[in-house]
């Protein structure tokens, strides 16, 4: 009995390694293309982010923009390969399903795909725009802002980044009712404890200012709230 459960475990580790080494493979070939295509994103995110009188930005050591780009590409091949990337991990937890359990996976992978997409967009079409605005308001003539390109993409991609994993709440809801492992009744009698969780982790992933915050809180506690609209739907059906 003992041999059959270190068998078992060796073969969960030896699953588990092949699965992060694709992961890892997955993000190398991808690479090169996020590299190429760092420059445009990032101009794109200059251009929609700032005002016209403040249109550029500065760097402050001779490598620095290198290692921006460098930065840049490995984000833009891990969002590339966030769908193949949720496949190999949802694929590492089939051999514990059943087969409506694995036939969800397949729709999991695609409206969680779909899900990152929605928040990258709404972090890059409302919240740069608004943030960069709001800091600008701070200028005065004795205050300048001279900003470097390093914390511009640092922070720009590290809010898609929170964007994009908090969208993902309707999933975590409907997999935790799905799978019995939370009832829609708990979900809904700990909303205040589930509205200070998203306060904290949104306060956690973006800059110490309110906007940002509810920025990011408000979508994700809706979101969540669609969860359980789905999960009820399910329950029906």
């Amino acid at each position: 009995m003992q041999e059959l459960e270190q068998e078992k475990f060796t073969y969960h580790l030896t699953e588990l390694r092949k699965t992060l080494l694709s992961i890892i493979f997955c993000l190398l070939i991808l690479f090169p293309l996020g590299y190429y295509l760092a420059p445009y994103c990032m101009s794109f995110l200059i251009k929609w982010s700032f005002p016209p009188q403040l249109s550029k930005l500065n760097f402050f050591s001779p490598m620095e923009v290198f290692l921006v780009n460098l930065k840049i590409g490995f984000i833009i091949s891990f969002i590339i390969g966030f769908p193949y990337i949720i496949y190999k991990i949802w694929q590492f937890l089939l051999p514990a399903l059943y087969e409506k359990e694995r036939k969800f996976l397949k729709i999991a992978v695609f409206v969680s795909s779909f899900l990152f997409v929605c928040g990258v967009s709404v972090c890059i079409v409302f919240m740069l725009p608004l943030l960069i605005n709001f800091s600008m308001s701070f200028a005065t003539e004795e205050i300048q802002p001279i900003l470097g390109i390093s914390n511009f993409v640092g922070l720009s991609f590290w809010l898609m980044l929170a964007f994009g994993l908090m969208f993902q709440f309707p999933i975590a809801v409907y997999f935790l009712v799905r799978f019995s492992i939370v009832s829609i009744e708990t979900l809904t009698n700990k909303r205040p404890y589930i509205i200070v969780v998203i306060l904290i982790l949104s306060a956690i992933l973006t800059p110490p200012d309110i906007i940002s915050q509810l920025m990011l809180a408000i979508p994700t506690y809706i979101s969540f709230e669609l969860g359980i609209i789905f999960a009820r739907l399910q329950n029906k059906a």
